[in-house]
């Protein structure tokens, strides 16, 4: 199918028509088809793409915003990279406020546009002066000329959606969609875009997903109001019910947790070559829920798939970050990582001698490899090992034992581990009268592990 056949007179103009894309991997075994609609293919990177343009003109429609002004919000970092694309192209300032529980790459994505960056903390009330919205709030009070988008209440939010990624969706699948799934951060997308198919359609179904710790799903289900709790999600949920979300349109609301969330934006990005972020990691598990539910290959699900994971490449990309965060399992630590560690990666080898060998030969072999005991193998076999302390005892005792052979005064063999051995084996191994544990691997042994080894490695 032809595309972009023609140039365009500027970056707003590519802004919407993203594709839509069947998924195939992650819906194995689901009779029901689930699409992503690639939000993350605007030029921004985001669904947000589309309330930038639509915020600005509406305050140029209304005189609010005249040239040379300053556009000012509170944002999650996508809202304010479709502001600055818009108002880039228009020429206007913009000066956005971010919680610190942001990623770094949307700060310095917002500085690369040439926006002014103020971080606020994370850990305050909604309505604290602190916080990211409020900040926003003063200081586009104190500048003239200058707007506050006010995302979270601007009507222009929701209303480009209906416009644009309503009519998109209805004409994409044909009018098949039943399923809408998407998540609320403003509240924009789910309101817009829903409203619309239940003009077009009253049964089709929309679906909100929640990250646990946000209020949305218990206010839309109770009427109440509890205090959030903490999530790693970024960008959706809320710790208040945002002006601009309709929730008479929603259906149904979900909630899943950070864990959850992550791994499927990860299986999405290996499975099915989509790179996005944790907020369509968690819509596209709640999408794969309702598909595998209705178990329908006449239904029609449709998810958002917000934004890119470049994003978020210091954070659920970041496999030391998600296991600090405990989002993925540590790392099974086995004899042959201990090994690999110790020696760079490269192939193992044991420093060892034979029966045979004599003291004098062991001690030096000792200093020249700073180790601390030897094992003694015999034809692929440890039979025994000797200890530098045991070694320079006897010696100190009686010089003449340097011209001795080892296997005259050799300890108990060492202990003898597969190469798969986890680290409670290994440590339940080590004693006093065994210092170390060999690792065998293909018949071989390939490596030694030591009490210190392992001191070492738990302690980072």
């Amino acid at each position: 199918m032809p595309r972009h056949e023609r140039p365009y007179q500027g970056v707003l103009e590519v802004i919407g028509w993203t594709p839509l894309i069947q998924f195939r991997r992650i819906t194995e075994g689901i009779s029901t088809p689930v699409y992503g609609k690639a939000e993350f293919m605007n030029p921004g990177g985001s669904v947000k793409d589309r309330i930038g343009p639509a915020i600005i003109e509406a305050a140029e429609r209304q005189g609010s915003l005249r040239p040379g002004g300053t556009v000012v919000e509170g944002t999650s970092g996508n809202t304010g990279i479709g502001l600055a694309i818009a108002a880039t192209e228009k020429g206007y300032r913009c000066i956005f406020t971010i919680s610190d529980k942001m990623s770094q790459e949307k700060v310095r994505l917002l500085k690369a546009f040439g926006a002014e960056v103020i971080v606020t903390p994370a850990a305050v009330p909604p309505d604290h002066p602190d916080n990211y919205v409020e900040t926003a709030k003063r200081i586009a009070k104190e500048i003239p000329n200058a707007i506050l988008a006010n995302q979270f209440y601007n009507q222009a939010n929701p209303e480009a959606h209906y416009r644009t990624t309503g009519p998109e969706l209805w004409e994409q699948t044909e009018g098949r969609i039943t399923h809408f799934v998407a998540a609320a951060g403003t509240g924009g997308t789910i309101s817009g875009v829903g409203r619309y198919l239940k003009e077009r359609d009253p049964s089709v179904r929309i679906v909100g997903g929640d990250p646990v710790g946000s209020i949305l799903k218990e206010f839309a289900e109770t009427g109440t109001i509890n205090d959030s709790a903490p999530y790693k999600v970024e960008g959706i949920g809320q710790d208040k019910v945002p002006g601009t979300l309709d929730l008479g349109v929603v259906d149904e609301w979900r909630s899943v947790d950070d864990r959850s969330s992550f791994a499927m934006a990860r299986r999405l990005t290996r499975e099915e070559g989509l790179f996005v972020g944790g907020s369509s990691g968690l819509i596209v598990h709640v999408g794969l829920q309702i598909a595998r539910e209705i178990d329908d290959p006449a239904a029609c699900v449709v998810c958002i798939l917000c934004d890119t994971g470049e994003r978020y490449l210091s954070k659920l990309y970041n496999d030391e970050w998600m296991r600090e965060n405990r989002l993925i399992e540590p790392a099974r630590v086995t004899a042959e990582s201990m090994v690999s560690v110790k020696t760079d990666g490269a192939p193992g080898s044991v420093v060892s001698v034979e029966p045979s060998t004599s003291v004098r030969a062991a001690l030096r072999f000792i200093t020249e490899h700073n180790i601390s005991q030897l094992p003694v193998i015999n034809e692929g076999d440890c039979i025994g090992h000797v200890a530098e302390s045991t070694l320079m005892a006897r010696v100190l005792e009686n010089p003449t034992v340097l011209e001795q052979s080892v296997q005259d005064l050799m300890d108990a063999p060492l202990p003898v581990v597969d190469a798969h051995a986890d680290l409670p084996a290994i440590t339940g191994l080590l004693t006093r009268q065994n210092p170390a544990v060999l690792v065998r691997r293909d018949g071989k042994i390939t490596g030694i592990i030591t009490r210190f080894d392992v001191l070492r490695y738990v302690t980072g």
